[in-house]
């Protein structure tokens, strides 16, 4: 009697290249340190946004008899809208049998990996829009620094900045963001500023850290926005844009693991056993095998008051 087809019997999805997808990370890659990934168990849930309703102070007396008043932690906003993602990699079968008489050469994990930065790419590259674009914040958490404001000038003020966007934060959220992202040139324009340089000069020797940023503006992380990206159709010879500009970027992120129901500037949603790697197939045409890839996400900026964006800290680019 023959069994129904399903994923198990069909074989479809390959569950150890699967895994090694799930767990991959590009250290380049800084998006899910702003946007963390939470994995969803289905398609129809919706986005948990969060108000200010555990700073409102309310009235909580009671008489004996009457109603409790009730108050509800974050609400369901729209549809979780996902984006499915899907790329396939190749590998030629002259590689794989050379790759057989080297130890250690996986070409199945390079493959994938490959193609992973391909769609990470686009991942960091979304989250950097949502959260670069001044449309998304109120006029009390941006400001756009321009002449003498921007850090590459010597009499800029950068903790003072910094400072002014933690107490906007603070005043909308209860709490201090812990998360600075750095563009490129903003981070590089902090590392040579002479009050942060003087800040340390009789303490270190070495050149500015990203941890020495981070204990300068009193935040638990600096992150620096390093990856860049070239059109589909643009040349080999022309130069990359960066991803992150010259932007400097304030918030607040859960740090103690995965959970969307903690209050938070932003989550990247991600369903349930993705990303997925189908079983590979050997393709006559080419003589190569082929691993095709998906992912199943998408970022949400779920409180904008728990962010301040700063436009133009470093070089314009």
């Amino acid at each position: 009697m023959n069994q129904p087809v399903n994923q198990r019997t069909a074989a479809v999805i390959d569950p150890i290249l699967s895994t090694h997808a799930r767990g991959y990370r590009n250290l380049e890659f800084i998006g899910h340190l702003l946007f963390p990934r939470v994995t969803i168990p289905n398609r129809s849930m919706r986005v948990l946004k969060f108000g200010k309703e555990g700073f409102r102070m309310l009235n909580t007396r009671r008489a004996p008899g009457a109603d409790k008043k009730r108050i509800q932690y974050g609400y369901a906003s729209d549809p979780v809208s996902l984006v499915q993602d899907a790329l396939e990699g190749l590998v030629p079968v002259e590689h794989q049998e050379e790759a057989q008489s080297i130890p250690g050469i996986n070409l199945a994990q390079g493959a994938i990996n490959m193609v992973l930065d391909v769609v990470d790419l686009g991942l960091e590259y979304d989250i950097s829009q949502m959260a670069r674009n001044p449309a998304n914040y109120d006029a009390n958490h941006k400001t756009a620094l321009t002449g003498a404001d921007r850090w590459t000038d010597p009499n800029s003020d950068p903790k003072a900045d910094i400072d002014a966007a933690q107490e906007a934060i603070r005043r909308s959220i209860g709490r201090y963001a812990n998360t600075l992202e750095l563009g490129p040139t903003a981070a590089r324009a902090a590392k040579n500023h002479p009050k942060i340089k003087e800040q340390f000069k009789y303490t270190s020797k070495d050149s500015i850290t990203d941890e020495m940023l981070a204990a300068y503006f009193e935040v638990a992380r600096v992150i620096v926005g390093k990856a860049v990206y070239l059109p589909e159709n643009a040349s080999d010879d022309e130069m990359a844009t960066d991803i992150w500009g010259d932007d400097a970027i304030l918030a607040y992120v859960p740090m103690q693991g995965e959970s969307f129901m903690v209050p938070a500037y932003g989550y990247t949603y991600e369903l349930s056993g993705y990303p997925q790697v189908a079983k590979p197939y050997f393709e006559n045409s080419n003589d190569s095998w082929i691993y095709p890839t998906k992912t199943e996400r998408r970022p949400y900026l779920v409180g904008a008051e728990g962010g301040f964006l700063i436009q133009g800290a470093g070089d314009a680019s």
